[in-house]
């Protein structure tokens, strides 16, 4: 199909307008039909796609505004192919999980518009289409945070928006500049993401340049010091709020440090990795420690889901294929069990109208499924070996043991301080004696909240024990990013790196 790509991005806006007609008893089975096929449509873009040619595939192509170069451009690589199905899975998933009451159809619209704009994200090969849909965004997430959301949510939402909105302003400063720049050394306007790799840019301006784009990115993964605002945003919004968030839209951050910061500033970006290293370390440390600090069983994960992403940012910049590999396949993984996690929270806090731990006890004995679902979870969020989440922790430290043996050995202890915080919480929360009384009688996993985790459960067994399908087309495309990074690297540190890590005698 020609304009699958096309169809991917604006088949649940349509279907989200066309929604405004449908009946509200009949909203939630049409939000499951339409999520439902657009997830199935982006499986269709995985079954077309040829694992074995790294570059961009499913191209599409036209002008918008000539004179300076804007077009209609889309097309993945295997970078951001699972990073597409990931968004549409996420999205039906959180659809089947939903329990809202009040307002349901606005929701559902809002959601299908929110899922347009994270394709359109991931598969933009336009700076300024990627722009659009990056800032557009911010719209549906501020209204379900801001509508749906407890008691705070009104600052919570602000919050969000004034910081994410204040990181993509600084990254468009550096968008203009790319493009005056690339105006000035070619003769031409372009804003084609492939031109942009290829343009060569000399060392003091890809330093400025990085770090134009790299608050942008920072603040959406979010690294430390710009991440208190996601405590607040995961603490008020609904449950599909958290969801969304977690699973797919602060991979938005990571993914542009993979397909714009490593590519078109090779240089800046072996320059600066000590300094991302040790943010990252921070991340993992820091963040973990404060959700073993937490008693709200939301908020254990929402710290938690930073020093995750901490993890990734680790792996994104070992500046080899393992590490890049490792820090994408971490990405998925991530979305999928954070995704469980927050729906989990959910399904306890529509039964008691609490999140705090205090409040639960004995939990395994009254609700056995949901305590199994809750310990598979909490194992492939540890990290457990067969979860999917082993496969890309180990990745990353892996590829980033190349660079910092030292450094790797203190980001690895996030994972044995995650173990600490996650059992914490399963012990307090469903081992020993039933201590509150409203609890002895809770009603044990519905069929809705099967349907909605167990294809995660099914997920987090399949791609931890057999990996490879993913992994291959991942690993393609980025030893074939690090070989035109390897080109365009002027400074002899970067070539060395590269030529260290062995990335470049692989890939060729």
């Amino acid at each position: 199909m020609e304009s699958l790509l096309t169809l991917l991005i604006f088949f649940p806006a349509i279907a989200g307008i066309f929604g405004f007609m449908i009946e509200k008893r009949a909203i939630y089975a049409y939000g499951i039909a339409v999520t439902t096929i657009e997830f199935l449509l982006s499986l269709m873009l995985w079954i077309m796609f040829d694992g074995t040619n790294p570059g961009f595939q499913f191209v599409e192509h036209a002008p918008l505004v000539k004179e300076f170069g804007i077009s209609y451009y889309l097309g993945v690589d295997g970078i951001s192919l699972f990073l597409i199905i990931l968004s549409t899975f996420m999205t039906m998933i959180s659809v089947i999980g939903l329990t809202i009451k009040e307002d349901l159809k606005n929701m559902i619209i809002t959601i299908l518009f929110l899922e347009m704009t994270m394709v359109g994200v991931f598969a933009a090969l336009d700076v300024i289409l990627f722009y659009i849909f990056w800032e557009l965004s911010l719209v549906p997430m501020l209204y379900i945070i801001g509508a749906w959301g407890a008691k705070l949510r009104v600052y919570a939402a602000v919050k969000f928006f004034l910081y994410t909105f204040a990181g993509s302003l600084l990254m468009l400063v550096g968008i203009l500049y790319m493009a005056y720049l690339y105006h000035q050394t070619t003769g031409t306007w372009s804003f084609a993401i492939p031109d942009w790799h290829a343009l060569p840019i000399d060392f003091t301006t890809q330093l400025w340049l990085f770090a134009a784009f790299f608050i942008g990115f920072a603040i959406k993964v979010p690294m430390v010091p710009f991440h208190t605002w996601l405590p607040y945003a995961h603490g008020q919004a609904p449950t599909v709020g958290s969801v969304i968030l977690a699973a797919v839209l602060l991979k938005m951050g990571t993914y542009g440090f993979v397909r714009f910061s490593l590519p078109m500033f090779p240089d800046a970006s072996v320059y600066f990795i000590t300094p991302v290293a040790i943010i990252a370390i921070i991340m993992v440390i820091y963040t973990a420690m404060v959700a073993y600090a937490q008693e709200d069983m939301k908020q254990v994960i929402a710290y938690s889901s930073i020093s995750h992403m901490g993890v990734i940012v680790l792996g994104t910049f070992a500046m080899n294929s393992e590490g890049i590999t490792g820090s994408i396949f971490l990405m998925l993984s991530h979305g999928i069990v954070s995704g469980a996690l927050f729906l989990l929270v959910g399904v306890i806090y529509d039964r008691t109208h609490t999140k705090m731990m205090r409040e639960f006890g004995g939990l395994a004995a009254v609700m056995p499924k949901y305590a199994t679902i809750f310990g598979i979870m909490l194992m492939a969020s540890v990290g457990l070996p067969l979860t999917i989440g082993f496969v890309g922790e180990f990745l990353s430290l892996l590829g980033f043991f190349k660079v910092s043996p030292i450094l790797t050995a203190l980001g690895g202890t996030g994972i044995i301080l995650g173990a600490v915080y996650m059992l914490s919480l399963f012990k307090k929360s469903f081992f020993g004696e039933v201590t509150n009384p409203k609890n002895k009688n809770l009603k044990d996993l519905t069929g809705q909240e099967l349907a909605a985790l167990v294809p995660l459960v099914i997920l987090v067994a399949v791609l931890g024990i057999y990996p490879k399908p993913v992994l291959d087309p991942i690993d393609n495309s980025v030893k074939h990013m690090i070989v035109k990074m390897d080109k365009k690297a002027m400074t002899q540190e970067a070539k060395e790196l590269f030529v260290k890590a062995n990335s470049i005698k692989e890939a060729k």
